[in-house]
């Protein structure tokens, strides 16, 4: 993986060769929109490839959604990859980190001689491409923030994973934090990976409230004498 400094020197170098997108940013931040350039995207899948973990990658801007490739090693068996994602649906608050992903143009095709039954399928066309949901949903060590898996849909919630809906603390920051700004959607433009945000989703007197449920009273409970 790139190192900070490695990080850093990209980015410079990225923005002497792209000055327009200095005004972009500050229009987006006006806007509550962050603007990731596909080509930062691509150096960051580069350093996926560095890291062992894909090898030839690409990404492709497909507006509103991203096409990703790559060649990856599925149960002991080379294959290459590809598929294009839609963030249809973005919900984050106190309750739930919900991320609803739709694929489509799904392809799959062995990459070298394989006789593991991964294989198999792939050659007899057993598996359905036009569902992968579907397919996610029956294989085996699935992650718990897995919330749904049908057709060509995928939900993930990062609130199912113990380390973020377990934490109390981690768990009052995110209502803290997700009632004065939230992650409102995620699309493309054919240059950028567009991320929007909304303010005060639940309203100042929704903000107030969070802000005196998970700060003042916790404070204030820290502070009074513990009956004996």
């Amino acid at each position: 993986m790139a190192t900070p400094q490695e990080t850093v020197e990209a980015l410079r170098g990225y923005l002497r060769s792209h000055p327009e997108e200095i005004g972009r940013a500050v229009r987006s931040a006006l806007g509550l929109r962050f603007g990731v350039p596909v080509a930062a995207l691509r150096w960051l899948g580069a350093q996926a490839e560095r890291a062992g973990k894909v090898e030839d990658f690409s990404i492709d801007s497909v507006p509103p959604g991203l096409r990703l490739s790559g060649n990856v090693d599925m149960m002991s068996t080379p294959i290459r990859a590809s598929a294009i994602v839609y963030v249809e649906r973005v919900v984050f608050n106190e309750e739930e980190l919900t991320v609803a992903l739709r694929l489509e143009e799904v392809v799959m095709k062995l990459n070298g001689d394989s006789e593991t039954p991964v294989a198999a399928l792939i050659k007899s066309g057993a598996l359905d491409l036009t569902n992968p949901g579907t397919l996610v949903a029956y294989m085996p060590g699935r992650s718990p923030i897995l919330a749904e898996a049908n057709g060509n849909r995928i939900v993930l919630d990062l609130m199912r994973d113990p380390k973020i809906g377990k934490n109390p603390l981690v768990r009052r920051a995110v209502s803290l934090l997700t009632s004065f700004v939230t992650l409102h959607g995620v699309e493309t433009d054919p240059k950028h990976l567009d991320i929007e945000f909304r303010a005060l989703p639940v309203g100042l007197g929704g903000a107030v409230r969070s802000v005196r449920k998970h700060v003042v009273l916790p404070s204030m409970s820290r502070l009074l004498p513990r009956a004996r």
